[in-house]
């Protein structure tokens, strides 16, 4: 059995796991959902630093945090500490209550700019980039955190390096994805540096990587010592992941699997959200991608995904859903 949550500043999150931050995935509805149903905490899609492109709709969504649980968690993206120390403060007065930095996304689009995971290989501008935004938000009483992997490539894991410097300006709590930047989302995690991390840091280290069901994430919080875990793909098509394993972790018992009704009630609650949220156009393509997630949960999923793919309109997807799942829940109830 495992102690119930951890801080971060001043905030206590009530569960060891959380939602890592996707983008095109954690928008508010998915982050609302996964809270509902145990995660401890939900960071926003990576936001720029870049201000002049906040007057899209995709970032005005991206900061929109209307019923949103607290504390609310922003994560910016970006290489110049002025500028993310400037959006922090931005995102502070929008709502944010925790300022997430992004130093783990492997996306060459994201690297190319010199942001993301590419930072790793520049530790002075990662300490002046911490400071910066940490300096900028102090006075509001919001805690920095810091999302990063292991290293640059595995012959440069400079993670407890990074990890020394995150303390020492000021960072609240440190995710580590258990890759390197070359490794994408190849291969196996390590947990070896996250375990060396933990050793060389006084904040919470949360682990992140590969951690799908309750063995595994008991294993690796008993393997490094983290503080906590983080969960992303393993999220994807299960919300309820994070009640399973948050439940187990802290009871020592499993919890009663919810039914295929409530799944199914789950499931379409979620595509209404997403329609609200996003409108008739974005939601059906965002609710197209969560459905090819939730179809996995069908023995027809190969008959099922694509009536739920060549829906044209929101209404049509939503009426083709609720006959796909009412009739998935009533195999269950008639047999």
């Amino acid at each position: 059995m495992t102690n119930l949550g951890f801080k971060i500043g001043p905030w206590q999150i009530p569960a060891l796991a959380i939602l890592a931050p996707m983008a095109g995935v954690t928008d508010r509805p998915f982050r609302v959902l996964a809270r509902q149903l145990g995660a401890g905490l939900a960071a926003s899609e990576m936001i720029t630093s870049d201000t002049r492109l906040w007057s899209s709709k995709k970032f005005r969504q991206r900061m929109d945090h209307e019923g949103e649980p607290e504390p609310r968690v922003v994560q910016l993206a970006g290489a110049e500490p002025d500028a993310l120390a400037e959006a922090a403060k931005r995102n502070v007065d929008l709502g944010a209550q925790i300022i997430d930095i992004n130093m783990g996304c492997p996306a060459k689009k994201v690297c190319n700019r010199l942001c993301g995971s590419a930072l790793l290989q520049n530790e002075s501008l990662v300490a002046q980039i911490l400071n910066a935004v940490v300096t900028a938000v102090q006075g509001y009483g919001v805690p920095v955190t810091l999302k990063t992997r292991t290293g640059w490539n595995r012959d440069n894991r400079n993670g407890v390096r990074i990890a020394k410097i995150a303390e020492q300006n000021g960072i609240a709590a440190i995710a580590i994805h258990g890759r390197t930047r070359a490794d994408f989302y190849e291969g196996e995690a390590e947990y070896d540096t996250i375990a060396n991390i933990c050793k060389a840091v006084n904040i919470p280290v949360i682990a992140n990587g590969d951690i799908d069901t309750t063995i595994k994430a008991q294993q690796v919080l008993e393997y490094t010592g983290a503080a906590g875990i983080m969960l992303g793909r393993a999220a994807h098509g299960a919300p309820w992941i994070f009640r399973d394993i948050n439940t187990s972790l802290t009871t020592g018992v499993a919890p009663t699997p919810l039914s295929r009704t409530q799944l199914r009630d789950i499931i379409l609650s979620h595509l209404e959200s997403i329609y609200t949220f996003h409108g008739e156009d974005t939601g059906l393509q965002i609710a197209r991608k969560h459905l090819g997630w939730y179809t996995k949960l069908l023995n027809n999923a190969p008959i099922s995904r694509p009536q739920l793919m060549a829906a044209d309109s929101t209404a049509e997807q939503f009426t083709c859903a609720t006959q796909i799942f009412n009739a998935w829940s009533l195999e269950v109830c008639l047999a």
